[in-house]
Parts: C-alpha cells; sequence; structure tokens
C-alpha cells in the first residue's frame, strides 16, 4: 500500500446545496461545513438518519458531485481524480450489476476495465469470488437468478477487484442474512489487518460498532459528534454478574462476594449513544 503521508480522506469544511423547487428557486442545505479525516488503515464510520448527508459525503469524496464549498482529498488527490480513483474501491448502496452476466463475466469486466491482463484476471476473479462465499457451482449462474444477498457478495468483490488502498461502503450488508452478514464483517476486519483504510455508511449500528474504529454522526447535513468508539461509549452505572444456567442460590452467593468478585462494567450500545445524541439535537431549538 502506498501512503501520502496525509489522511487517507480528508473533508474540509466541506458543503453542498442544491436548488429545488419550480425554476430552482429554492436552496437547500444537505452538507454543511464538513471538517473531518480518516487515517490510513482504520474502519471509519459514517452514521446518521435518512437526510442527514451522509451519501452527499460519499459522492463528493467519489467525485460524483462538486462542492458548493470547501474541499475534499482522497489518498492525497482532490475527489475525483482519476490517480485516486484507481486505487479506491466503491461499494454502492443498491447492486447495480448487468443482470446478463454471469458473477465470472461480471468480475472479468471490471478487471479489464483496470488494465488487468486475462491470464490474471481468470485468477482474480476466483480468488474473490471465494473470497465473498460465492460457491463455484453459481459462478456461471446470471446475476439476474441471485438473490439480493448473492448479488450484495458479488458487489463486494467487485469493489475489490483493483486491489484498493481505500474502500468507501455504503451499506455493506443490505438484504444480507445473519450469516453473511457475519462473514462480511469478518471480511471487512481481514481487509483493515491488511492495512486497507476503509470507509464504512450503515443503519446497522451493532455492525458499525463490531468493526469501526471511529465514527462520525451527521444530522441534518452538520457533524454532530466524532471520536473513537471506545471512548464516545460512557460506562453505565450497573455492575452486572454475567452467568450461564447457574442456580439462583449460586447467584445469591455471587453477589454477597461482591467486592472481590470480578466485575463487568457495560458501556452502552453503539445504538443507544445514537439514539441520545440524534434525540438531544432534536430538542435543541
Amino acid at each position: 500500500m502506498t501512503e501520502t503521508g496525509g489522511p487517507a480522506v480528508a473533508a474540509l469544511s466541506l458543503g453542498k446545496r442544491f436548488q429545488t423547487g419550480w425554476w430552482r428557486r429554492r436552496d437547500v442545505t444537505a452538507l454543511e461545513d464538513l471538517t473531518l479525516t480518516v487515517v490510513h488503515g482504520e474502519v471509519f464510520g459514517l452514521l446518521g438518519p435518512n437526510g442527514s448527508g451522509k451519501t452527499t459525503t460519499i459522492k463528493l469524496l467519489l467525485g460524483f458531485l462538486f462542492p458548493t464549498s470547501g474541499r475534499a482529498e482522497v489518498l492525497g488527490r482532490p475527489a475525483g481524480d482519476p490517480a485516486a480513483k484507481a486505487r479506491l474501491g466503491f461499494l454502492p448502496e443498491e447492486t447495480y450489476l448487468h443482470p446478463f452476466l454471469t458473477a465470472e463475466e461480471t468480475l472479468d469486466f471490471h478487471a479489464s476495465l483496470f488494465g488487468i491482463p486475462p491470464a490474471r484476471r481468470r485468477e482474480v476473479t476466483a480468488r474473490l469470488l471465494d473470497r465473498v462465499g460465492i460457491r463455484p457451482a453459481d459462478r456461471t449462474r446470471r446475476i439476474r437468478e441471485f438473490s439480493k444477498g448473492m448479488a450484495r457478495r458479488v458487489a463486494f468483490a467487485q469493489a475489490l477487484v483493483n486491489d484498493p488502498d481505500l474502500l468507501i461502503l455504503d451499506e455493506p450488508t443490505s438484504g444480507m442474512d445473519p450469516l453473511g452478514t457475519a462473514e462480511m464483517k469478518q471480511l471487512i476486519l481481514d481487509l483493515k489487518a491488511q492495512g486497507k483504510t476503509l470507509l464504512i455508511s450503515s443503519h446497522l449500528l451493532a455492525d458499525m460498532e463490531a468493526v469501526c474504529d471511529r465514527i462520525a454522526i451527521l444530522h441534518q447535513g452538520r457533524l454532530i459528534e466524532t471520536g473513537r468508539v471506545r471512548d464516545l461509549l460512557t460506562l453505565t452505572d450497573e455492575t452486572w454478574i454475567r452467568s450461564r444456567g447457574a442456580p439462583e442460590e449460586t447467584l445469591r452467593k455471587a453477589a454477597a462476594l461482591l467486592p472481590e468478585a470480578r466485575l463487568e462494567h457495560p458501556t452502552e450500545t453503539l445504538e443507544a449513544h445514537f439514539l441520545k445524541v440524534i434525540r438531544s439535537q432534536r430538542r435543541t431549538p
């Protein structure tokens, strides 16, 4: 992995306004004064309710939209720069794959766009389909025959075809069953262990808590909070004694020995913290 010395992603006073309504006379602010960085090798989560600016932020970072104010940099280059895009993998929220291509043909086509030679494309295709859990028997089936979860796996493999330094994943486990979700979370952690940088947007807060190093919470186009997950989640005022199948008498004895027992002080969940932050914003006049 090639690093530039700076952050993998930088948003500097980034803002975006749209003109809507008849004759585009009304301004709508989708994102306002967003400043954040994603460092190399971390998993960064972008959280927020619908309409908070997450998708707008991703589109600005990818160069799909131009900012109204501020600027964005990706891998040390201006957002949308072809040199940065060559080192980037993107998984959109909706799975846009050609329905009449097979899984193998899909990956082979996208590998060809990066100039990968045919012999190596076959090796890359087989390795990535294996990595995302597409069985050999399914690799020659057309995408239109796949379930949403299977198509999502192929789309994830497509995002990896150029061995990117940075991955931007929008709802990566959308449409997946619990097993598929667990496997994709493990894949994210494996990619981090390889030194990849991941920026993830998701509504599944428990999944984000399991994989993210840091998060940012957006609300109504503004950055509300950012920080390390373990630092944002506060200790509760409860002390738990956890057991599995222990008789009630045993638990009473354990409680009597509380000062000398090994205790767990559980933190609030990311979901609880997220809801607390958003509700506090809605109460703010």
